[in-house]
């Protein structure tokens, strides 16, 4: 499974705030960063994602998620 949120991130600095937050999620197998396009993407993938869950998690790294 495979989801992807648009994010407020800008900046490598800010990959590695909202890294140990979804590196934490084991339901999360890999998830990736796209910052070298606007809006910023974040594609999640694993088992049983939901995906309030993940943008909770985001936004607990002090950043806005949504899906798309």
């Amino acid at each position: 499974m495979e989801l992807k949120f648009k994010t407020t991130l800008k900046c490598g600095g800010c990959e590695a705030k909202v890294k140990p937050f979804l590196d934490a999620m084991p339901q999360i197998s890999n998830w990736k960063a796209d910052l070298n396009q606007t809006p910023k993407i974040i594609t999640v993938q694993g088992e049983h994602l939901k995906a309030e869950d993940i943008i909770g998690v985001i936004e607990k790294a002090g950043f806005k998620a949504e899906i798309i």
